[in-house]
Parts: structure tokens; sequence; C-alpha cells
């Protein structure tokens, strides 16, 4: 989907890999690579073979930020271009575009992660860091306010203060206390990362399309409700999913003692 090579994109066995690959620049967030991230989740989003979607990046880094240059000439403040050949699932800055997009999105953070990188990684579903990788919010020591998700994520995650501080601090962690306070899902060693997240992606892409993408609606939902919103909310999605071909077939397979075969989409 691009031509200068900026980002990687790659769709195989049901699952899209986008790949930042400016390792020269730690995959700093250019004009063009924040365009080709935005194209290719609305592309994965509407292509019905992909299952799930990882994104990770090239070299040493994840994304070490907005590339400076291009923010000093103003170019990230840009909203990205509706391109000709793709039809978008909705225009939004990719915070919403992750959460809005149907297809489960992980992040296979191969290193550090910062500012509107770390951004990046927290709208994603799941996290899984290498254990070389490191994580700082960054904006305040710029003299900026975090504006693109860590604001509304981090609390979430971690809890207020613990979010607080990391974001007054701007102070830099591990890998290993990513996990311990929850920033991050699981932790495996640099070498097993690509395969980490694979196996994941493809335990997922097993299950039937309809109740994993209904799940993942049904989480986001359910953090703008009360409990008896979300209990009615799901109770409607479980009886539309009790009428669909995969239903049918996880039930004749769970009595039939054989692994299901699930195709409707």
């Amino acid at each position: 989907m691009m031509d200068d090579q900026d980002m990687l994109y790659k769709k195989e066995h049901g699952i899209a890999t986008i790949t930042m690959n400016r390792p020269d620049r730690k995959n700093a967030l250019s004009p063009a690579l924040f365009q080709g991230i935005f194209n290719a989740i609305d592309d994965a989003a509407g292509d019905d073979e992909v299952r799930v979607i990882i994104i990770t990046g090239t070299g040493d880094s994840f994304c070490s930020g907005a590339d400076v240059k291009a923010m000093a000439r103003g170019e990230l403040q840009r909203r990205p271009e509706r391109p000709e050949n793709v039809e978008p699932v909705r225009r939004a800055p990719f915070a919403m575009q992750f959460q809005e997009c149907p297809k489960p999105i992980i992040a296979a953070l191969n290193g550090v992660a910062v500012g509107v990188g770390l951004d990046l990684a927290l709208s994603c579903d799941i996290r899984i860091a290498s254990d070389k990788a490191r994580f700082t919010v960054g904006y305040v020591r710029r003299g900026m306010v975090p504006a693109a998700g860590s604001a509304y994520w981090l609390p979430r995650l971690l809890g207020v203060d613990k979010a607080l501080k990391l974001i007054l601090t701007s102070e830099m962690i591990d890998a290993e206390e990513a996990e311990r306070i929850g920033l991050v899902t699981m932790v495996v060693p640099r070498n097993e990362l690509e395969s980490a997240a694979l196996e994941l992606a493809e335990a997922i892409a097993k299950n039937p399309i309809l109740a994993v993408q209904a799940a993942k609606h049904a989480v986001y939902e359910g953090l703008k409700q009360d409990l008896e919103t979300s209990l009615e909310y799901t109770m409607n999605i479980r009886q539309k999913l009790l009428g669909t071909e995969d239903y049918n077939e996880s039930a004749n397979a769970f009595v039939e003692k054989r692994e299901p075969s699930f195709g409707e989409k």
C-alpha cells in the first residue's frame, strides 16, 4: 500500500501484519507512515478474509513518537486523506479508529514506545512486549499534554495514581515493570516476539469471527455503560449469535466431540 517502504503490509492466513519500517528514525511517525497505518487498518477492517491484525516495528524501536522535523513543519497536524481505492470504516484519529475496527489488534512491541508511539500501542486491544521494550509517555517533559489516547487509557489500565505518576514524571519504564503495573499484557524474549504474536493471533482467528467481533465491541461499549445496561446489551448480542451457523457448528462439534469448523463472516 506504500511505495516508499516506510510501512510494510501483508495479509496471510487471516492475519494482517502492519510493520513500521523506518529503523533509521526509530520508526518515528512521519506523515507517510501515519497515513499508511491509517489506510492499512481501514483495508484490514473491510477485508472479510482478515480476522486479526498485528502491528509492530523493525529495528530496536516500536515507535519513538512523532517525527520532530515533520511536526515542526506542521505536517502531522493534517488529517489523513482518504485514499481513492479504500473505503474507510469511519474517519477518526487512530485511537478511535483502532477501537472501532471490528478486528482485534495486537501490538507486538519490539522496542521503545514513546509519546504518540505509546498512544499507538495503548490503542491496540492486546500488547505483547519484547523483554527489551521500554515505555514513556514523554509529553509533559516536552511541554505538552498527552492528547492522542494515553490520558484516556492509562487511568483505565493502571488506576489514576499510577497513570499520573507516569504522565507527570515522563519516566521511562522497562518491560518487566510495564507488565507488573498492567501496561502490557505479557512479556516474551525478544527472539520469541514474532512467534508469540502470531500464536496469539492464530488462536483468536480460530474462533468464530462474528463472536470475536461482537465480544470486542461489547467490551468497549461496556466501558461506557453501567452494569445493567451492559448486561442487557450483551444479552441482546447473545440472542443474535444463537441464530448463526457458527453457533450451531460449535454446539454440534461439542456434542460430536470434534474440533469445530467455523466459516461464517
